[in-house]
This record gives C-alpha cells, structure tokens and sequence, in this order.
C-alpha cells in the first residue's frame, strides 16, 4: 500500500512541554483522512512538521517518501491551507492567481479561476472585503491550482457559518474526486468529517489514538448495554473503550471481533461521533485519575 505521510515515533518539544510525543501513524494515498483532536492535542504541530514548517525533536516524518524539511521537492507536491486561511488581503483574487503562477513552477492558472467564478468570487474585489467564506475559497482554490499530491488542510472551515461550510466541503469533495488528489483535513466538526472523509486519525496527548477506515472502524465497535459489568469476558468483545455504570446497569463503548450473541446485551451500532467521542473521553478519565494518583 502506498502512503503519503509516514510518522515514526515522532516527538516535537516547545520548552519544557511535548506538544507530540511518539507519534505514529501511516496514512495510505487516495483517502480524505479526517485529523480530530481537542484542542492542545497537537493537529497544528503534526501538520506543520507534514508541511515541512518545523522539524521534529525526536522520530522521523516523510511525507510523499522523503523528509518534507526545507525539501523544495516535496513542497512542489504540497497544498496547504491554514487556520486562518491566509491570503493577502489587499490583493484581488485575480491578482494572487497571477501571484501564484509566478512562484510555482507547476500551476493551473485556469484551474483556480474556474473555480473562483463558479463559486461567483469577485475577481477584482480585494480579498479583505470579501466574507469569510469566500476568502476560504480563495485559498482553497489557490491550494488546488499548484496541483498537489497531498493537500492539507487544517481547521479551514471553524469560522465558517453552517452553509458556508457545507458549499466549500461540497466544493473541496468535488475537486478531491476530478484530482484524485490525497487530502489531511483537520477539523473539530464531527459531523462534517462523518460526510466528507473515508479515514480517520484520532490524535490526543500528543500520539496517535486511533487510525483506520472510517466505515472499518464503525464496523468494528458497538454499543452494549445490559447489567452491571463486573469485568467478566463477553463473548465477541476484543476490548472495551469506555465503561459507564449505575447500580444496576452497565453501557459499553466496545472493540469487537465478531457478532455479540449474549443474549443479556442489548446491541447498538454507534455513530462515528459517539466511536471519537468515547476514545477521547477515555483517555482523559485515565489521565485525571492518575493527576489525582487514584486508581481508574
């Protein structure tokens, strides 16, 4: 399987804190990959190293098969769209497409102005006047006209309004499909990512939590509720995530490997929200618990 970003145990250090520690992960060429944290779980630091911004402390990151660092060759083959969507502002849309063929060896010029008047984006209004939504566009479609391999993407849409990101996720989907281009989309909206993106990293703490194929992963957990658990196996069940309980009754957020035939459980198949959720709720319980040095 070819991939387009590989992290080995990488480690990035700002003082004293790790803002990633032995992070690992793979992610196969061809996918949306959806990149979900909280916030201070390190997305921002994991795509700077993957734009070649930064350079871990400890491990390794290649991306497209080579260090990204100060490697113009890799960054040829490099979208990246920012937090804040930067663009210029005092410049017309037109202008930063013209800009933008003169400082990249490989780009579609007509490309980027199709979009943009598809989308109806003024091309001689001044990027600063135009609504958040547009300028997300804007640099969406400056990001696609240098024709990338791998198209990073992080938090584009978290200012945006609901119909302002529904038309540029629609937007983005539609590109992704003509291009065949690979992209990493970072985002705290879960409901979006559900819609738009066929694999998953959960990042949390710094390291990778959870990885896979969104419906793979899906289909590889269920919710189990029935009494009150006392820690014996159940049948089907490879791990438990997340355990809530009353008196009498136990919920369980379950890894599964096959069908739970327990007659005492009821089974329910959960939204990705609830899988992404679960996992990172569980990991803070452990960590709260082990600040207050009490057993979880």
């Amino acid at each position: 399987m070819e991939h387009v970003l590989v992290a080995d145990a990488v480690g990035k250090r700002f003082g004293k804190r790790w803002a990633l520690e032995d992070c690992t992960v793979a992610l196969p060429a061809g996918n949306v990959t959806a990149l979900v944290g909280p916030n201070g779980a390190g997305k921002s630091t994991f795509l700077h190293l993957a734009v070649g911004l930064s350079r871990p402390d400890a491990g390794g990151m290649r991306v497209l098969g080579a260090d990204p660092y100060e490697n113009i060759t890799v960054l040829a083959d490099l979208g990246f769209v920012a937090q804040d969507t930067p663009v210029y502002r005092d410049f017309t849309a037109d202008e930063l497409v013209v800009m933008g063929g003169r400082l990249n060896r490989r780009w579609d010029a007509p490309l980027a102005r199709n979009r943009l008047a598809q989308l109806g984006i003024p091309p001689r209004k001044q990027v600063g006047k135009l609504s958040g939504g547009q300028r997300a566009q804007v640099a969406l479609a400056l990001a696609l006209a240098k024709r990338p391999r791998l198209l990073i993407l992080d938090e584009p849409v978290a200012s945006l309004d609901p119909l302002a990101r529904q038309e540029f996720l629609q937007s983005l989907m539609g590109s992704v499909a003509e291009s065949g281009t690979s992209v990493l989309l970072s985002s705290h909206i879960l409901a979006d990512l559900e819609r738009s993106c066929d694999y998953l990293m959960v990042l949390q703490a710094g390291r990778a939590q959870l990885t896979g194929g969104i419906d793979d992963i899906v289909a590889g957990h269920r919710r189990l509720i029935g009494p009150r658990h006392l820690g014996e196996p159940i049948g089907g069940v490879t791990a438990i995530v997340r355990e809530r309980h009353t008196d009498r009754q136990s919920t369980l957020l379950v890894r599964t490997s096959g069908p739970i035939s327990d007659p005492l459980w009821t089974v329910q198949e959960p939204t990705l929200e609830d899988i992404i959720l679960d996992h990172l709720a569980q990991r803070d319980e452990r960590a709260t618990y082990e600040e207050w040095g009490v057993a979880a």
